[in-house]
C-alpha cells in the first residue's frame, strides 16, 4: 500500500530479476539487471485533463532492463570518474482495454576535483514514456520530480503539473539537472564541509521534456564526513515557485547527493 500526494495505490507484485549491483561492501564498475514483473494495482489518481480524481485497477505486465558503467573512485563520496546508466522497460497494461508503452530513463553524472579539498559535480537525468497517454499510464508507472534526490528545494513529487487539488499528476517527459561545488573544511578537523548547488527540472505531460521550462532551486548543504561515508543535510530554495511549493525544502540523508 502507497500513499502520496500525488496517488494512492494498493498493489499484489510479483517480480523475478536477474542483476550485478553495487552494496556497500563491493563496488562494481558495470551493474546490470533483467527480468519480469507482473502486478494487479488498484490506484486513486488524475486520469484525465478535467483534473478530477478517480479510482481504477490495472493489470500490469513489464519487461524491466537495467545497464550501468560506474567509473567513479567512491560509492558514497566521489572525487573524480563518472558515471552512466540507462533504463527501458516496455510495459503492458490493461484497465478497460490494452495500452503499449515503454518506460526510458537515462542518468548520467561527473566529478571533477579543483584541488585536495574542492570538487565540482554535475548530474543530467533524461526520461521519457511513449506509446500512451499519460492518462492511460497507471500514476504509480508515470515520472515525477522534486525531492532530495531529485531536485532539491522542492517537496518529494511536488515540481511538476498539478490537479485541481494542487497535487500532482505525473508526467511522461522528464529533464532534471545538478551542479554543486564540495568544498572540504581544514577546520574541526577536516571532518565537516559545505556544498552550495543549483538544481533544475522539467516535467511535461507530453513524451518529451520542454526543455524552454525549467523550475529552478539554489541552496547551501553541509557534509560530515563520517567512517562509512559523509551525513548529508541540504537545504533548497525555489527560484521561480509556483502556487502551493513551499519556500523551502530540507534534505537529510547518508552520501552524496549523486
Amino acid at each position: 500500500h502507497q500513499k502520496f500526494d500525488a496517488y494512492e495505490a494498493k498493489t499484489v507484485d510479483l517480480a523475478a530479476n536477474i542483476e550485478r549491483q553495487s552494496n556497500f561492501i563491493w563496488q562494481k564498475k558495470w551493474t546490470w539487471s533483467y527480468g519480469g514483473e507482473w502486478l494487479a494495482t488498484d490506484e486513486r489518481g488524475v486520469f484525465s485533463s478535467a483534473g478530477i480524481k478517480d479510482t481504477k485497477t490495472f493489470l500490469i505486465a513489464a519487461l524491466p532492463l537495467s545497464l550501468g558503467y560506474d567509473g567513479s573512485d567512491s560509492l558514497l563520496d566521489p572525487t573524480r570518474g563518472f558515471r552512466l546508466s540507462g533504463r527501458l522497460s516496455p510495459e503492458l497494461s490493461y484497465h478497460s482495454r490494452r495500452f503499449n508503452y515503454a518506460r526510458a530513463q537515462i542518468d548520467a553524472s561527473a566529478y571533477h576535483p579543483i584541488s585536495d579539498r574542492v570538487v565540482v559535480a554535475g548530474r543530467v537525468r533524461l526520461g521519457t514514456i511513449f506509446g500512451a497517454g499519460v492518462f492511460d499510464i497507471a500514476p504509480s508507472r508515470r515520472f515525477y520530480s522534486g525531492g532530495g534526490g531529485s531536485v532539491r528545494g522542492y517537496g518529494y513529487q511536488q515540481l511538476g503539473p498539478k490537479d485541481l487539488d494542487g497535487d500532482p499528476i505525473g508526467g511522461r517527459g522528464l529533464a532534471e539537472f545538478g551542479l554543486e561545488t564540495r568544498i572540504r573544511l581544514k577546520q574541526f578537523g577536516g571532518n565537516f564541509g559545505l556544498v552550495p548547488f543549483l538544481d533544475g527540472g522539467s516535467l511535461t505531460t507530453e513524451t518529451l521534456p520542454d526543455f524552454k521550462d525549467w523550475r529552478l532551486a539554489a541552496g547551501m548543504g553541509v557534509r560530515y564526513y563520517s567512517s562509512f561515508g559523509p551525513i548529508r543535510i541540504d537545504v533548497g530554495f525555489p527560484l521561480n515557485r509556483q502556487k502551493g511549493d513551499g519556500p523551502f525544502a530540507v534534505t537529510v540523508s547518508l552520501g552524496q547527493a549523486f
